[in-house]
């Protein structure tokens, strides 16, 4: 079965044998784009040929004799596992039919069941233009496939086995398993939820904390050696405070993201600072510019207060010393974030001024995200070196070999941040460069609708001829109701799938899983990940069934679109 996707790779299907001679079948789009790794579809169980159909003949001959009451108590009851005869797309009998989910063991023989006044309305065809499709192939309805051989049961009998599939098979299961509820996006211990966004606690800040306790404390002895041991509870005060202005400093970014109408994931508090994770971009380089900006003009504005409530206080006491370094630690966090390179706040304005001079995002993403590596390789480097020749208060000949080692190993992780985040910054950019061409109708792949009681051998036979790689469970009426998930296909065995009814391995619609055919870029994208799923049913603006979308097939689309050079 075939798929169109946007890797821009031929694929080679083994899913489509040639051995199928039941009808036309839809040629395989070797020119298409699809992922070469996307499992198709497994073909139905294969009937053995050791009965012959003369015997299948003869039998059926006595069911009629006998008004097809009696005939199942006179013959030897069969295992329930024994597949059909060869030549027929159904089981042997309703006796075999009836206890599929129990295993081989022979069952008694089940009571006479009236046939159904009428059979079910046939199912939709599959739409010439559909995935994949041909626009001269018309597929066959439900019921209409020719038979191989002329033993054929009468209707009465189909219609007391498809009876018994549906009772054998309206477990929990028939129903279709609900989707998953979206989950939160985690990070963390959750510390509430200011502005609807929720504000997670890493688990690298108790590390961080730790760190400026011990620092901290290391200063305050100097300071106040009168604390003694209570310097570190007055670091841990100071910590926690510090990181309070962060969070402030997040909320800045999330208060001018929620103006301009941009949802924010979350905000996480970590190791050297707190992320606001702001789902799309600035749609301008104006506000791009405002967005970056408000979070270090809230930190010199905390620095500020903190520096008017240092005038009534001693400098020699607890509050001073606190209120000294939460204003000094404040204009660090501005300054820093000043700097002009991806992924701090500076860098998001060079971006903005970048953007706004040469009319291209990507522009601005490049030049910012290289002055970001530049930067990085300056941390490493100079930071360790100002703080030796004294920059920051000590001498060369005071600062002991642990300080040192201690000053080289924090540049390092500074620097491995920024670099980190600069590179980042340049592959999101490639990505959404690269967004639009994962579109919904290219990677959909075409499905084929089936009726809930259709066993799933014939209906991956009625796949495999049209050259489809999904199925669509229908009603009557055409509408649909479920799609068959590939996973659970795969773990029905092959002798098994004459028993079991389509409805047993297929997943619910819900209307998070109708999904336009025409989204294409981000928007599809979020479509997707506000109601998680492994299927979903591609439809046109009609209502038109066009195919199945498989969230596998995005993600390599997705993965690929990544790769691939600007």
């Amino acid at each position: 079965m075939d798929v169109s996707g946007g890797s821009g790779q031929p694929r080679s299907d083994d899913a489509e044998p040639a051995e199928h001679p039941a009808g036309p079948t839809a040629p395989t789009n070797d020119g298409g784009p699809a992922p070469t790794d996307a499992p198709t579809i497994p073909t139905g169980a294969e009937p053995p040929a050791g009965r012959a159909a003369s015997e299948s003949a003869d039998e059926r001959a006595d069911d009629s004799e006998d008004g097809g009451e009696d005939g199942s108590e006179e013959r030897a009851p069969r295992p329930a596992a024994e597949p059909p005869a060869a030549g027929t797309d159904e089981p042997a009998s309703p006796a075999s039919a009836a206890p599929a989910s129990d295993g081989p063991e022979a069952p008694a023989a089940p009571e006479p069941r009236p046939a159904p006044a009428a059979r079910p309305a046939p199912a939709p065809e599959i739409r010439a233009d559909s995935p994949g499709g041909d626009p001269g192939h018309t597929d066959r309805r439900a019921g209409e496939h020719p038979r191989e051989e002329t033993g054929e049961k009468s209707d009465d009998e189909s219609d007391d086995e498809s009876d018994e599939r549906s009772l054998a098979h309206s477990g929990p299961a028939a129903q279709g398993r609900p989707p998953r509820r979206p989950k939160e996006p985690g990070g963390g211990l959750l510390m509430g939820r200011p502005f609807g966004v929720p504000v997670y606690v890493a688990p690298s800040w108790f590390l961080v904390a730790a760190l400026i306790t011990w620092v901290f404390g290391g200063q305050l002895d100097r300071v106040l050696p009168e604390l003694g041991a209570a310097r570190y509870l007055v670091s841990l005060f100071f910590a926690v405070a510090f990181y309070a202005s962060v969070l402030i400093h997040e909320l800045a970014h999330t208060v001018a993201a929620i103006r301009f109408k941009l949802p924010v994931r979350r905000i996480q508090l970590q190791f050297f600072g707190g992320v606001s994770e702001i789902e799309k971009e600035a749609e301008t380089p104006g506000r791009e510019f405002v967005l970056a900006f408000v979070g270090p003009l809230l930190s010199l504005v905390l620095a500020g207060v903190f520096y008017l409530a240092m005038q009534p206080v001693e400098p020699g006491t607890v509050p001073g010393v606190l209120l000294a370094g939460l204003m000094v630690s404040n204009l660090i966090v501005a300054a820093f974030n000043l700097l002009p390179g991806l992924p701090l706040d500076g860098g998001r304005m060079l971006r903005a001024v970048v953007w706004k001079i040469t009319g291209r995002p990507m522009s601005g993403t490049v030049a910012a995200a290289w002055v970001g590596r530049a930067l990085a390789v300056s941390v490493l480097i100079g930071l360790p070196l100002l703080n030796y020749f004294g920059a920051f208060g000590g001498g060369g000949e005071d600062t002991g070999g642990m300080d040192s080692l201690t000053d080289a190993l924090l540049a390092a992780i500074l620097a491995a941040i920024i670099w980190t985040g600069a590179g980042n910054s340049l592959r999101m950019a490639r990505l959404r460069e690269h967004l639009p061409e994962l579109r919904a109708r290219t990677l959909t792949r075409r499905a084929v609708p089936v009726e809930t009681d259709t066993p799933l051998s014939e209906a991956l036979r009625r796949a495999n001829a049209a050259g489809a790689r999904a199925l669509v469970v229908v009603d009557a009426d055409g509408t649909p109701l479920s799609l068959v998930r590939e996973a659970a296909i795969v773990g029905v065995p092959e002798h098994r799938r004459p028993w079991v009814a389509v409805s047993g391995v297929a997943q619910e619609l819900t209307d998070g899983m109708r999904v336009s055919a025409e989204l294409a870029g981000e928007d599809l994208l979020d479509v997707l990940r506000a109601t998680p799923a492994t299927e979903y049913l591609v439809v046109e603006e009609t209502g038109e069934i066009y195919g199945v979308l498989s969230a596998a097939d995005v993600e390599r689309a997705f993965v690929k679109a990544m790769a691939r050079p600007s």
